[in-house]
């Protein structure tokens, strides 16, 4: 039998809180493990968790503690936990800066149930879920066109021809395995290369090499 996937709803607005838990648990592969209404509250709970979740749906507009500057605690104090936002703002410079910043994924209010369940899924077995939406805002936001493929810090690298089809199977969620199958290599060859990609552009994961992908115009929407 498969694990659930285990979820947290960090989000201020009581009705929308409890609505979005029941649709969530009438899926049978989430288990709902927690909910607060401010960020406070959550870490609070969190340091008395015996199991942490997987994922955490948070919301930008919060007492207190900002969504924005939760985030920032959470990436601190517990890493393991990805983090999809679901916000009501759609300002393309708020989701880009989310997604920079390390957010697994980024969600508008007014998405449907199908490309929730789909974020999640995708943010758990994946680690990020990049829509149209957040693909134009990264591309924007980086302004690329006609300028040096750079790394976290700013510094010109050179991307062979090999690690770009890599990087753009990753962006389209294949695995090791399905990648080394299309380009008639071994899955070792494959996590060689990742490898050399999260130490050539600076980046600590796979979400951070599909922003990075998306930023130096690699990957095409």
């Amino acid at each position: 039998m498969m694990s659930t996937i285990k979820i947290a709803i960090v989000d201020d607005q009581k009705i929308f809180r409890q609505s979005l838990g029941v649709l969530l648990l009438a899926n049978p592969d989430f288990e709902l493990i927690a909910e607060a209404d401010n960020g406070a509250d959550y870490l609070a709970q969190l340091q008395q968790m015996a199991m942490l979740p997987d994922i955490t749906i948070l919301d930008m507009e919060l007492p207190g503690i900002s969504g924005m500057e939760l985030h920032k605690l959470l990436q601190q104090q517990y890493p393991q936990i990805k983090i999809l936002v679901l916000s009501i703002h759609s300002n393309e410079r708020l989701i880009a800066k989310m997604i920079e910043n390390g957010a697994s994924g980024y969600l508008v209010k007014n998405c449907d149930k199908s490309e929730l369940f789909a974020a999640i899924n995708s943010v758990y077995h994946s680690g990020f879920y990049i829509n149209q939406r957040v693909m134009q805002a990264i591309q924007r936001a980086a302004n690329y066109k006609n300028k040096p493929v750079r790394n976290v810090n700013g510094i010109d690298i050179d991307v062979s021809k090999r690690e770009t089809e890599i990087l753009q199977m990753i962006c389209h969620e294949l695995n090791a395995g399905e990648i080394a199958e299309k380009l008639f290599i071994s899955s070792r060859t494959v996590d060689g290369h990742k490898a050399n990609l999260l130490l050539k552009t600076g980046c600590k994961n796979t979400a951070g090499l599909v922003v990075f992908a998306i930023r130096n115009g690699i990957v095409e929407i």
